[in-house]
Parts: C-alpha cells; sequence; structure tokens
C-alpha cells in the first residue's frame, strides 16, 4: 500500500509515517496544502491521510482537487474537531472515511487497510498461482506446503506480481508500488529484492524477467 500524509504538525507527520513504515506501507509527507496537491497528482497513491486545517491550502479544497483530478486514492480525513457538522462536511466534499484527533494508531491502521480493500474490491484477499499462496491478510505466503520467509519488500514485490495476474511489471512500478518518493529511482533495491524473492520461491522458477519492460509471474 503506498500512502500519502499531509499534516502540517511535522513531529505528528512524521510520527505517524514512521509507524506506517513499519506496517509495511510505503509513505510519502508533505507538511502543507500545496505540498500534497503536488504530490497527490504526480504519484499514485492507494490512500490520502488528511489534516483538515492545513497551511497554504485547506484540507476541503485539496479533499476536492484531488477528487477533481479523478485520482483513484480515498481520502481519509484528519480534523481536531469532533462535532458532527465537521464529519459531514469532510465527507460532503468526497473524503471516504473521518478520524478525530487523538486517534489511536491501531484505528488508523485498520481504516488504512479497509480504505484499501475498498479501493480494490477485485483483489481477493488469497492470491494463488499453482502451488504459491499468498495470504494478504494474514502476512503469509506459502509454495506448496513450505512457508516461505519473506521480508517486507520480499512479500510487497510478490504481491504486487500475483495482483497483476500475468501482467508484465516494470520496475519503475515496484519502485513507485513497494517503496517511496525517498527510494533512489537509480537504486538496485528491485533488482536486488527480486533476487532474493526468486531464490526464496525455490524451483521451478515463477518469476520471468521480461527484457526492457519487467518482471511477471
Amino acid at each position: 500500500m503506498r500512502v500519502l500524509v499531509v499534516e502540517d504538525d511535522i513531529e505528528l507527520a512524521d510520527t505517524i509515517a514512521a509507524g506506517l513504515r513499519r506496517e509495511q506501507m510505503a509513505v510519502d509527507v508533505a507538511y502543507d496544502g500545496p505540498g500534497g496537491l503536488d504530490h497527490a497528482v504526480v504519484n499514485d497513491y492507494d490512500v490520502v491521510v488528511l489534516d483538515r486545517d492545513l497551511p497554504g491550502m485547506h484540507g476541503d479544497d485539496l479533499c476536492a482537487a484531488i477528487i477533481d483530478a479523478r485520482r483513484r486514492c480515498r481520502v481519509l480525513m484528519l480534523t481536531a474537531s469532533s462535532t458532527i457538522e465537521e464529519r459531514v462536511g469532510g465527507l460532503g466534499i468526497g473524503a471516504d472515511d473521518y478520524l478525530t484527533k487523538p486517534f489511536a494508531f491501531a484505528e488508523l491502521v485498520a481504516r488504512l487497510r479497509a480504505l484499501l480493500r475498498r479501493a480494490q474490491p477485485l483483489a481477493p484477499p488469497v492470491l494463488r498461482y499453482g502451488d504459491l499462496v499468498l495470504d494478504s491478510s494474514r502476512r503469509t505466503a506459502c509454495r506448496g506446503s513450505a512457508l516461505l520467509d519473506l521480508g517486507p519488500k520480499e512479500f510487497a514485490v510478490l504481491e504486487v506480481l500475483l495482483m497483476a495476474q500475468g501482467r508484465v511489471v516494470s520496475a519503475q512500478e515496484l519502485l513507485e508500488r513497494v517503496w517511496d518518493e525517498a527510494a533512489d529511482p537509480f537504486t538496485a533495491a528491485v533488482k536486488v529484492t527480486m533476487s532474493r524473492l526468486r531464490r526464496k520461491l525455490g524451483e521451478p522458477p515463477l518469476v520471468e524477467t521480461v527484457s526492457h519492460a519487467g518482471y511477471r509471474i
């Protein structure tokens, strides 16, 4: 899951981002409305965590701009106000969910995962290819009767490949979906992760390299 956090409280924004990365999410951060808009219209996010009271551009206006740009991401709006009017107002302009500050981090994670399921309704919780089974909810992967010991990036790469259902996935797309904007576009991270994943998947090989295009199951 790739998430954009738009929050002007730098300490809170960075804390949220660090926590979501521990949950194996790729996270970008913006600290004001214009920065959030720049990120949202350029990158492909699954969910935007959006503070309502932002400098430079109000969260309501940013939410509306994201919707007008026809981005496929879901929007989870944060606010310090708990009034019904505030919640109704936020949902009325197109936000998909609402969370009042202060909030429990576990609830934020649960809501983000729920929004992802709504954003990708056709993606089954269990992905299969031959004797390979990946359970997204339990974060487990097996080949035959063997449980695969995959790291977070290896698991995420395998999930993206399986969800592509045979479509070729470029290294750039993997970098955008599994890592985040902090990743160096010239890094060998995708190649190194793919090499480890192939080794752990065992024989016969499941991941094919398509010359000058990318990878596919």
